[in-house]
């Protein structure tokens, strides 16, 4: 992909909710281990299939491997758009754009099932129900571990960023990847099965650094949006390594030891009843501590089924490195 002066300086990057979930659902509905994100895939895969969302319209998009239909994964709007602006921009995919890519799903799977062709039939009609469905995987498997996935990326970021101001682009294009290299105002991506001209991918390069996207890359080239790269982010291997509990006991005389004990917990997402078995507390006692905790901005709450999930935020994860030793 040749580059001008102008698309080098439009060159940028973004984190995107939607460029996690195709990725992480292939592994989860994959049902093998995985050597970094087997923790996640073991919580959250129960509550895949008692949700149904093993056999719906997702389990037809996303087969084990290749092609996915470029909608599900449209020209983010800004550096960090929010979720629902994602699944808005899926429901707003254009009905011919949406055929085009079915089409093109159907040449590699030789046939598309029974949603997918009511999908292609009408998708105006169809859409906003795909975009339900996509929202209701992003609550019960992303949504409750965002913030630990978050700091991941942010960290990947500011990395970059410092690559960028101390070594320049070329340095940047050339540290992405293996499959990667910048030579000659040109970026070369091995193994790709197409080509990527100017003339057909759109202006500038969008960056995504992403978790489950890993090993290799995924691209996204319609134009006229820019050209999309999602990379594996640097340090996605140590994400769901178990974290010692530090600052609890700097932090249990301020927030109380019922409380901080819950935000020590909270480690990994759990229900009230999950907390209040490994800690010994009442049931009420825990709901009425997590409910001052989500108050104050320490804990988030994300529904899984008939069940809700309660998370540490970000900013729970700050306070508590802070009042480490």
């Amino acid at each position: 992909m040749a580059f001008t002066a102008s698309d080098l300086a439009q060159v940028r990057f973004v984190v995107s909710p939607s460029w996690e979930v195709v990725p992480s659902f292939r592994l989860l509905t994959s049902g093998a281990s995985h050597p970094v994100h087997g923790p996640w895939a073991e919580q959250v895969r129960p509550r895949l299939r008692a949700a149904g969302l093993d056999r719906g319209w997702l389990a037809e998009l996303v087969g084990s491997s290749g092609y996915v239909p470029d909608f599900l994964n449209p020209a983010p709007a800004g550096p960090a758009p929010a979720p629902a602006a994602e699944w808005e921009a899926i429901t707003d995919s254009p009905a011919d754009r949406v055929r085009q890519d079915l089409d093109h799903l159907a040449r590699h799977q030789g046939r598309l099932g029974p949603r997918l062709s009511r999908l292609h039939a009408d998708p105006p009609a169809h859409l906003a129900r795909l975009a339900r469905e996509v929202e209701t995987y992003w609550e019960l498997a992303l949504a409750p571990y965002w913030a630990r996935i978050r700091a991941v990326l942010d960290a990947d970021l500011l990395h970059r960023a410092r690559t960028i101001a101390e070594h320049g682009a070329g340095r940047l294009l050339n540290d992405l990847h293996t499959s990667v290299s910048w030579v000659d105002d040109t970026l070369r991506l091995e193994r790709r099965k197409r080509d990527m001209p100017r003339e057909s991918s759109g202006a500038g390069l969008l960056l995504i650094p992403s978790v489950f996207t890993g090993p290799g890359l995924r691209t996204r080239v319609r134009p006229p949006d820019p050209p999309q790269l999602a990379y594996p982010a640097r340090g996605t291997g140590t994400l769901w390594q178990a974290r010692p509990a530090v600052g609890a006991a700097a932090l249990a005389p301020v927030l109380g030891r019922s409380r901080t004990l819950l935000l020590v917990e909270l480690d990994a997402p759990a229900s009230t009843t999950e907390l209040a078995r490994r800690t010994g507390q009442s049931a009420a006692g825990v709901s009425q501590c997590l409910t001052a905790l989500r108050t104050a901005g320490l804990v988030s709450a994300h529904r899984a089924g008939r069940a809700v999930l309660y998370a540490r935020t970000a900013a729970a994860e700050t306070l508590l490195r802070a009042a480490s030793p």
